[in-house]
């Protein structure tokens, strides 16, 4: 029986491996893929959108193993692996739009369930348009790799995927911030397998539990989950806490961006086994451990942008494996010397990357940085070392990467600086470096790529055939001394993309290679230059995302810009003539412009009703030119608009009540121009986010409409010097920002400098203590309300007492009635009041010297009467902002007790003398005059002979004087 199994079992097995055998003689140019998956592929390239067409191999008739992305079994010919990830371009050119049209899009079709042996996924970097991640993936249970990261899906992650049991590898990290989010992790717990696993990015702020479930992974080594809104360690009952984690081998930790607070949790000291931890940019408060210093197997050591404490200890030594530290430190009372560090950290012998950035470290930098033999990155960006820049460091020809900005390094930059022929990148900004730099201090520096040194004193000389030898890529020289003349070399550069030469003293034209350049720039600065001429017309079109040329003697018509522009300022130039080629330049083209600075030109006619495709802009800036007619009703397509800026041109007409489109609207000013109409009502309806109104010096009339009381985030109304009447409306109280001293932390504070763009600052021109003033930097702490130079009547509303954030209040130049509000010294915060030139009566209240931080008052004009009130401030202000009234006392030189002045305790009213008023002033006069007459005349009356005498002596007196005249 044994002897007949044999050659039956032979030949079963012969049957069984005859395909391999077949396959092997064949050779592999046999192998197809199977039918059916070739048939589900297909169907999945159907709902996809491909705009580069990536996948022009995927055709019926084709063999699915030889496709783009695809990779086969080699012995099966199922699909084995799909590769269709897109690689990211992160900088805004033409590789960028390469990058994005190479995206995939659409919809996942749910034919990919049938791809039964499918084990490695790659669909990363692609857009597919905001659509959630499908349940269905969860049927593709041979998947062991799956990464769908930063693929454009939002929503709910599908607890589905837990059926998963084979995954090795999960990347969900989301391309947008919280664009993906779950409930709980408890489909975590059906993966046993998973060794990576990283969600960055994924709202996890309901996963509670998310200690527990990512512990219930027993072969998890690699855990990400930056930015996704964690809660703190220490949770609110004693039964959560990270000591659970402890029975996970993880190699890497990566909880930064975070919400983590108090102490670094002790539960971590126990992890021996991590390479990789990375706790940054959370809210940590304590000193760091010293348990942390015992890590011997960390590499890798991230606690940058914390609030951590103490010092740096010693101990830092014994992180003998580590090749990464980055530790920001930002107590107050941290003042170690920098020497002493390096010279701890130097033992490190493996360290090639130390970042000890906003550590408060002082001290100068010593020839200690030559023990460190494999460092190649050191940052020590913003601290406060001094001293000289160490010629030591030119002796490390490993360098790539130094930061030594915003210290305070003096003296210059040695010559020697040009011998690190590996550096590429380069900070000594915001220090106090002074001196020349030649040819000399670049001669080697072969490498270098990035250059930034601006907010120094230093000065180029350079010969004018110089070529550097490098290809720099950013370069930011502000305040250097380069002038007078263009510095040639710069055209030779024909890989820039960040190019910032603001404020150093060229008065020149740039020279048209120069311009032909500037198609490669995401950002070009020549700003606070005396840069002249014309720039130049077609085919030059200025295409750099950001670009500043404000601030220079630029002339001639406005140049055209690329699309693409993402931020344009060229205020401050003499450009001028017509705008209309500018705005309707490619008019059916999309512009993706949000930032347009145009201010202080000459430039004049009519805004021209070709802005359908702007409609991207945020800040519209106008101001200070020659523009003319009515605003064109295209305006009202800027549904993104925050600021219109019109200020001083010779506008007029109506506001287009197509700007009610506009909601966003945070400023509107409109000031200085020939506006008519009333006020629109629209903008109290629809712009309920406006902080700053300017509709000063113009022609609208009516009155104010109560329909600007729904503002409660302005903060600046200006109404002052048009022909509005009526009253002041009482619910002016509903300006509830003006009623606080919070300070805004909106659009007025969102526009400061940035490295990325170098967006100007919010500004705005108002008239304030009798002077315009331009506030920029601090304009969002400016509250003021000026309704002067109107035709308005009645009485101050008691309810302007109740915006008690306001810093200026001018109601001048009208026809008001009645008192100053009793309890206008609620209002702590004013600091100039002007109530000039109106027909206001009685007493000025005494709570108005409650107001500490005045230092701006005009009631002149009025019919106010009494006393000034006594107070610091009332008394030390000019007497000019009292006159025209019926007041004393200081800083008036009337006296309130003479002169018929009556003080304020001393007014007797007819009331309490029985309606009968007693003048003292006629009655002593008459009592003067009989006591004299009588004094004198009644002697001579009572005794004749004195008379005699007295009437010949007035005679003799006579003859006298006329002798004397007519000689």
């Amino acid at each position: 029986m044994e002897a007949s199994f044999r050659p039956v079992s032979f030949l079963f097995l012969a049957f069984l491996f005859l395909p391999n055998f077949l396959f092997f003689c064949t050779g592999l140019s046999e192998l197809r893929c199977v039918d059916t998956e070739q048939h589900a592929l297909l169907n999945f390239k159907q709902d996809l959108i491909d705009p580069s067409n990536r996948l022009s191999s995927w055709t019926t008739h084709g063999d699915c193993c030889l496709w783009e992305g695809v990779v086969c079994h080699n012995l099966t010919g199922h699909v084995y692996e799909l590769h269709l990830r897109s690689f990211p371009i992160y900088e805004p050119d033409e590789r960028y739009e390469a990058y994005q049209r190479s995206q995939f899009g659409g919809k996942l079709n749910p034919s990919l369930a049938d791809l039964k042996h499918l084990k490695y996924f790659d669909l990363s970097y692609n857009n597919f348009n905001s659509t959630a991640i499908p349940s269905f993936l969860g049927l593709m249970k041979s998947l062991t790799y799956l990464n769908l990261s930063n693929a454009g899906f939002v929503g709910l992650i599908p607890h589905q995927l837990g059926n998963l049991s084979n995954l090795r590898f999960l990347n969900l990290e989301s391309s947008r911030t919280y664009g993906l989010y779950v409930n709980n992790l408890e489909w975590l717990s059906g993966l046993p397998l998973l060794q990576h696993l990283d969600m960055s990015y994924v709202n996890l702020s309901k996963a509670s539990d998310w200690v527990q479930l990512t512990n219930t992974l027993p072969s998890l080594l690699d855990l990400w989950l930056s930015v996704c809104q964690l809660r703190p360690f220490i949770p609110l009952t004693p039964t959560v806490n990270f000591s659970s984690f402890l029975t996970l081998d993880l190699v890497s930790l990566d909880l930064s961006y975070n919400h983590f607070q108090g102490p670094i949790p002790v539960d971590l000291q126990n992890m021996t086994s991590l390479s990789h931890l990375d706790l940054s940019w959370n809210n940590f408060n304590s000193s760091i451990p010293n348990w942390l210093y015992s890590f011997s197997r960390l590499e890798f050591l991230n606690l940058g942008g914390n609030n951590l404490q103490g010092t740096i200890s010693s101990a830092i030594g014994n992180l003998t494996s580590a090749v990464s530290i980055r530790i920001d430190l930002r107590s107050n009372r941290l003042n170690q010397e920098v020497s002493k560090i390096l010279e701890i950290l130097s033992r490190l012998y493996r360290l090639e990357t130390l970042e000890l950035n906003h550590a408060r470290l002082s001290g100068h930098l010593t020839d200690v940085l030559g023990q460190f033999k494999k460092l190649v990155h050191l940052s020590l960006w913003n601290n406060s070392i001094s001293g000289p820049l160490p010629v030591s460091l030119s002796n490390l020809s490993s360098w790539t990467y130094l930061d030594f900005s915003y210290n305070q390094f003096n003296g210059t930059i040695p010559q020697c600086f040009g011998q690190l022929s590996k550096l590429e990148t380069l900070f000594i900004d915001s220090n106090r470096l002074k001196g020349v730099v030649s040819e000399f201090h670049f001669s080697n520096l072969t490498s270098l790529r990035v250059l930034y040194a601006s907010g120094n004193q230093l000065t180029l000389k350079a010969s004018q055939n110089w070529i550097p030898p490098f290809q720099i890529e950013y370069l930011s020289l502000q305040s250097w001394n380069l002038g007078p003349k263009f510095p040639p070399w710069l055209c030779s550069q024909r890989h820039l993309r960040l190019l910032d030469i603001s404020d150093t003293r060229i008065s020149d034209v740039v020279p048209p290679p120069f311009w032909n350049l500037s198609s490669q720039f995401y950002h070009l600065n020549l700003s606070h230059n005396l840069f002249h001429g014309e720039i130049p017309k077609s085919p030059v079109i200025l295409s750099a995302s950001a670009i500043d040329l404000s601030s220079n003697n630029f002339k001639g018509p406005l140049p055209c810009i690329s699309s693409n522009v993402y931020m344009l300022d060229l205020s401050n130039n003499s450009f001028s003539r017509s705008i209309s080629h500018f705005f309707c330049f490619k008019v059916n083209e999309p512009k993706m412009i949000a930032h347009l600075h145009l201010e202080k030109n000459l430039l004049s006619g009519i805004i021209p009703d070709c802005l359908m495709n702007w409609n991207n802009l945020e800040v519209l800036n106008l101001r200070s030119n020659n523009f003319s007619g009515s605003i064109p009703a295209s305006m009202g397509s800027l549904t993104y608009l925050k600021s219109l800026h019109l200020y001083n041109n010779k506008f007029s007409g109506k506001l287009p009540s197509s700007l009610k489109n506009c909601e966003m609207l945070v400023i509107i000013d409109v000031a200085e121009n020939r506006f008519t109409g009333n006020i629109p009502l629209w903008i109290g309806h629809r712009c309920t986010s406006l902080m700053i109104l300017s509709l000063r010096s113009n022609y609208f009339h009516g009155h104010i409409p109560k329909e600007l009381c729904a503002l409660t985030s302005l903060q600046i109304l200006d109404l002052s010097h048009n022909e509005l009447s009526g009253s002041i409306p009482r619910c002016v109280k509903n300006f509830s920002a003006m009623a606080t001293n919070n300070i805004s932390n909106d659009h007025l504070n969102s526009y400061n400098k940035s490295y990325y763009g170098g967006i100007p600052l919010e500004s705005a021109l108002l008239v304030i203590k009798g002077n315009i003033l331009e506030y920029s930097t601090i304009l969002q702490l400016v509250k003021s309300l000026d309704f002067s130079k109107n035709n308005l009547s009645g009485e101050i509303p008691k309810e302007v007492t109740s915006l008690q954030g306001l810093q200026s209040l001018n109601l001048s130049y009208n026809f008001l009635i009645g008192s100053i509000p009793e309890n206008i010294g609620t209002m702590r915060s004013l600091e100039s009041i002007d109530f000039s030139l109106n027909q206001l009566s009685g007493q000025i209240p005494s709570s108005m010297s409650s107001l500490t931080f005045l230092n701006h008052l005009n009631l002149s004009n009025n019919n106010l009467t009494g006393k000034i009130p006594l107070s610091t401030q009332l008394q030390s202000l000019n007497p000019s902002s009292y006159v025209g009234n019926k007041l004393c006392g200081p800083p008036l030189t009337v006296n309130c007790t003479t002169n018929g002045v009556k003080p304020n305790n001393e007014n007797i009213s007819s009331k309490e003398t029985g309606g009968l008023e007693v003048d003292w002033f006629y009655v002593s006069m008459a009592l003067g005059f009989v006591v004299g007459f009588w004094s004198v005349c009644g002697p001579l009356l009572l005794n004749r002979q004195w008379g005699i005498m007295y009437f010949q002596f007035l005679d003799h007196m006579w003859y006298k004087l006329k002798g004397v005249v007519s000689f």
